[in-house]
């Protein structure tokens, strides 16, 4: 139900803004959007796990936070990270 560590080491290399970067915003995104994907496909399965869907509310809310931050610091760091993750908004 979780993403494996090869998983997250390479959506933070994909994403980093420098070497090391583990806590920028796009890096946070990233492994929050990959985490969502997976959780979405266990509730197709899974109808009616609604303690782990109160666990994918919290995460979309927080990505969401985390968007707004980065479009109030960088419209274009923003168009970007969307565009390359796929979501839509």
């Amino acid at each position: 139900m979780s993403i494996t560590v090869e998983d997250k080491t390479r959506l933070m290399k994909e994403f980093a803004t420098k070497e090391g970067d583990t806590g920028s915003p796009e890096v946070q995104v990233a492994v929050l959007t990959s985490r969502i994907m997976t959780l979405t496909e266990h509730f197709k399965i899974h109808k009616k796990d609604n303690h782990g869907r109160r666990g994918l509310l919290k995460m979309v809310a927080l990505r969401r936070k985390l968007l707004d931050y980065t479009k109030g610091k960088d419209e274009a760091r923003y168009q970007d990270l969307i565009k390359r993750l796929g979501i839509r908004r």
